[in-house]
């Protein structure tokens, strides 16, 4: 039998904290030097896309960042109406000020969903799992590396089920458990305390999708090698792509001496031909919301299909 504690330590990524990750993208400038990685990501997932017979209506790109990715989802779907999210309001200006001409589009989209406050808007601030969204008005929720950053990805998967019509499809991206692995080693060598999100196995994502009622859930993962000549530049990138939000992070400065330890460490990983690799566990999952089984009131819906006549 699990303990309820431990249940909700699975349900959950880490000691997250929401206003930490805000700070964090709050100068979308600092993150350019990362934007290959997710722009790669996106690519993938959008193939995986591509094999899906899908006509939305209402998209929606819960962590939209920058915006990145709304237009290509519009060009994928030109007749669709689109709509981003995100939880830093830096990330959601500049997506606003990216989009240009797209944001007409959007803001009719707008109007028509949400409450009358957020009239007019094109992309939206706000947490991923409580949506300013109607129940099931959204035909396909995607998502590209945000995920990680959320501290209970098992309300996310109930909040975006919540907003799916049925069979709506989620699409997902996020970091896994081996990203990192090099730093965190590093890391560890020299100071115990935690500096990178222990990000969330594959298998307990699926496990929380079927419990948040999605059906067929489908988890793969591939793992991505960026190779580095320099030190400084892979720490670089890796501040770009966000930073440490974890509650239990150790609030002083990294002292020379434990900094450069902690280099030295990443210098013992350099291969013959100089570099220093760096690991990135990225796993992709989608499922659809089913049909429901039983009414509002509890009772059991049959459907009958009947062979056509003859």
């Amino acid at each position: 039998m699990t303990s309820d504690s431990s249940a909700t330590q699975k349900n959950q990524s880490a000691p997250i904290d929401l206003d930490r990750v805000r700070h964090l993208f709050a100068r979308p400038q600092r993150l350019t030097e990362s934007d290959f990685l997710r722009r790669e990501i996106a690519a993938r997932m959008q193939e995986r896309l591509a094999l899906v017979r899908l006509t939305p209506l209402r998209v929606l790109d819960a962590g939209c960042g920058e915006g990145a990715d709304l237009l290509p989802l519009q060009k994928r779907y030109p007749a669709a109406q689109i709509l981003g999210i995100d939880a830093a309001a830096a990330m959601v200006q500049q997506a606003r000020i990216t989009q240009g001409a797209a944001s007409s589009a959007l803001n009719k989209l707008m109007a028509q969903w949400l409450p009358v406050r957020h009239t007019g808007a094109a992309m939206l601030c706000g947490d991923f799992a409580r949506l300013p969204v109607a129940p099931q008005s959204i035909d396909l929720v995607w998502s590209n590396l945000a995920l990680h950053w959320h501290p209970s990805p098992d309300q996310v998967f109930a909040e975006w089920r919540r907003v799916l019509r049925v069979d709506g499809l989620l699409m997902f991206s996020c970091f896994g458990p081996d990203t990192f692995k090099q730093l965190r080693s590093a890391f560890t060598a020299v100071d115990p305390s935690p500096r990178i999100l222990p990000f969330v196995d594959m298998h307990d994502f699926g496990d929380m999708l079927v419990e948040a009622g999605f059906s067929t859930p489908v988890m793969d993962m591939e793992t991505i090698t960026v190779t580095y000549r320099s030190i400084d530049k892979l720490l670089a990138e890796v501040r770009a792509l966000g930073g440490n939000p974890l509650d239990t992070r150790t609030r002083s400065l990294t002292g020379r001496r434990r900094w450069q330890q902690m280099k030295d460490q990443l210098e013992q990983l350099r291969a013959p031909d100089g570099t220093i690799a760096l690991t990135f566990e990225v796993i992709y999952g989608h499922a659809f919301r089913p049909a429901p089984k039983t009414t509002s009131r509890g009772e059991s819906i049959v459907r009958l299909d009947f062979p056509p006549r003859k």
